[in-house]
């Protein structure tokens, strides 16, 4: 399922193949969380801008319109119009963010909707079998996500726990791909590497999880408050200990400097909301750095967002009249940011793929990496 075609000192490029088609990595995954890019972007735009994953929410969906529902109507790759990969997460996140609102327990989390109150429980069983409605071509494994920071005795029951979750996931996973009904009997299944920032617990959780031979294992709990230092730290000190062989995913991560340095510690799969959220708020991702078309500097400007950028808004449309859209308020002001931000960032990964092809990854990361932090000066 996962070959690796070439490596440039740590950074990996590979092919990751599924019943839904080949990803090249490393790669972004856009975020849809409701089945839907928000910003007015459909599953068509998705293709023209380079999107190879989409990513999707098992407890939004669980909650509207209904993860049966979307079964009944042929799963999520029907109901949404797309057919190449998506990947769900287990709505472990989102759950466990409801801290008012829940109780764990070893079989699983009661908690309360946040659109109209009412009593819902899930565990493992419950976050695959939703998920397996859903027939995404990647399910994550039902994790805890820990407050961080959070005393060390707490993480380590609770990644304990996140341990037992997976094995019955695993176990769930293998009995709905065998059902006659099952829509995708080829779902695949990611685990969470989980242990806060404290290195002990995440190198055993990391070595116990590998030992399941998973699809795929993902670094989870990062990018949660933690410095950057810190975050680089642990995937330094865990993926060493991570499955060679397998597809590794960062995530909920990040700016474009993250995702650089990153792939330079050996990570192929990312995802965030940043791109669209900020895109929605006139914050811009560019080659020379990020943006914000909100300035009055922009008012008469007519070049393009960024003139080496070949997405729809920018090959038509200026940053005077999307600053004036904007001012508007009017809604194509954010359809055409998102659909840039997302380009952006399909790109970006694409440019890394061909850095790492041709071994120049390292003078890639020293030209980019801080670059495209900064604010564009122009």
């Amino acid at each position: 399922m996962f070959k690796i075609l070439h490596t440039n000192g740590n950074a990996r490029r590979g092919e990751f193949t599924t019943v839904h088609g080949t990803v090249q990595t490393p790669v972004f995954q856009n975020v849809g969380t409701i089945a839907a890019i928000k910003g007015a972007v459909s599953t068509m735009d998705l293709k023209k801008i380079g999107c190879q994953i989409e990513l999707s929410n098992t407890y939004h969906l669980h909650l509207r319109p209904g993860d049966k529902v979307v079964k009944d109507l042929g799963g999520l790759h029907r109901f949404m119009n797309w057919d190449r990969p998506i990947l769900t997460d287990s709505g472990g996140f989102q759950v466990f963010s409801l801290a008012s609102l829940r109780k764990i327990t070893e079989e699983g989390v009661s908690f309360a909707s946040h659109i109209d109150g009412h009593k819902i429980f899930m565990g493992p069983e419950e976050s695959m079998q939703i998920q397996s409605n859903l027939a995404s071509t990647i399910a994550m494994a039902f994790d805890e996500c820990i407050e961080n920071p959070a005393p060390y005795d707490y993480v380590k029951q609770s990644v304990d726990r996140t341990y037992r979750w997976l094995v019955r996931c695993k176990d769930e996973m293998k009995r709905l791909n065998s059902l006659d009904d099952t829509i995708n009997k080829n779902q695949m299944l990611f685990g969470i590497n989980q242990g806060g920032i404290f290195d002990d617990l995440r190198v055993e959780h990391m070595k116990r999880i590998a030992k399941l031979d998973l699809d795929g294992y993902a670094i989870g709990g990062l990018a949660v408050g933690e410095t950057h230092e810190e975050m680089y730290h642990i995937l330094d000190v865990v993926l060493p200990h991570a499955p060679a062989n397998k597809p590794r995913y960062l995530m909920g991560v990040g700016t474009p400097s993250n995702i650089i340095e990153a792939v330079a510690r050996g990570v192929d799969f990312f995802d965030c909301v940043m791109p669209s959220r900020n895109a929605r708020h006139a914050f811009i991702f560019t080659r020379n750095g990020t943006m914000n078309l909100m300035n009055q500097k922009y008012e008469f400007d007519t070049r393009p967002i960024d003139s080496e950028c070949h997405c729809p808004a920018c090959q038509n449309y200026t940053r005077a009249y999307i600053r004036h859209l904007f001012k508007a308020k009017e809604m194509l002001a954010m359809r055409l940011s998102v659909l840039h931000n997302l380009y952006f960032y399909n790109e970006l990964t694409a440019r890394i793929r061909e850095a790492i092809e041709e071994d120049r990854f390292d003078e890639f990361r020293k030209e980019n990496s801080e670059k495209l932090a900064r604010r564009v000066i122009d």
